[in-house]
């Protein structure tokens, strides 16, 4: 299906807004590695519902790959509270798509704000205990942390000590938006426990997809996660 797409930059930030006009709009926040482009999958099975779509690059991805050092939540904050001011005064209703660490850039982003409903993809929900995962799987401490204040292991990753500080700070205790949640169960890099937790604290609608992956990519996936996405709208 053709769908109509209107890219300009939005504060500085580079936009697709999909779809034909109307008074509602998602707005995609894609993962590390992800870009604006990958929103089609949605904008394919919502813009024929009444929606439109609004996806951006955050720092470092997609036509930003040359920003270094700035995907992080002190960077990626600020853009997201732009974006949704920005949506806020041209739709009546405003929803989320979120992948991975989108998720909880997004959860710290709008908290506040009142979103008809949320749709995360392997959410990253518990960002301390993934960055202790991570430590511990490379034999990293907290002391050794704090006293080098930057690592760098030799597969890429990055450890941060004021990394780690803002997120001690920032906690993700509200969340108060109608929410389903897509898991695989084969998922490397988020625990099956702490997405049951989130599920439990803020009432949470879970489908977990047996053979399924942090990163949804093979066409067995991509088919369960478009026939989730149709149920998830009420198709």
């Amino acid at each position: 299906m053709f769908i109509e797409q209107e890219k300009f930059l939005l504060h500085d930030i580079p936009v697709i807004l999909w779809g034909k006009s109307a008074n509602k709009l998602y707005l995609y926040v894609h993962g590390q590695g992800g870009c604006k482009e990958e929103a089609e999958l949605l904008a394919d099975l919502v813009c024929e519902a009444g929606w439109q779509v609004l996806s951006i690059d955050l720092p470092g991805h997609g036509s930003r790959r040359a920003e270094i050092n700035s995907f992080d939540p002190w960077h990626v904050v600020p853009e997201l509270k732009n974006i949704i001011e920005f949506a806020e005064e041209k739709y009546d209703y405003i929803s989320l798509f979120a992948n991975s660490i989108g998720a909880w850039f997004s959860m710290l982003s709008f908290k506040d704000e009142q979103l008809k409903n949320c749709m995360f993809v392997s959410p990253v929900l518990d960002m301390k205990s993934l960055i202790l995962k991570m430590m511990n799987s490379v034999n990293i401490s907290l002391e050794r942390l704090q006293q080098e204040r930057v690592i760098t292991t030799s597969s890429g990753q990055t450890f941060s000590w004021d990394y780690w500080n803002y997120v001690l700070s920032n906690t993700i205790t509200q969340w108060n938006p109608a929410t389903e949640i897509l898991y695989g169960n084969k998922d490397d890099l988020v625990d099956f426990s702490t997405v049951k937790k989130f599920c439990d604290t803020f009432k949470c609608s879970l489908t977990v997809m047996n053979g399924g992956e942090h990163w949804f990519h093979t066409e067995e996936q991509l088919k369960f996660l478009r026939n989730w996405i149709r149920k998830s709208i009420g198709e």
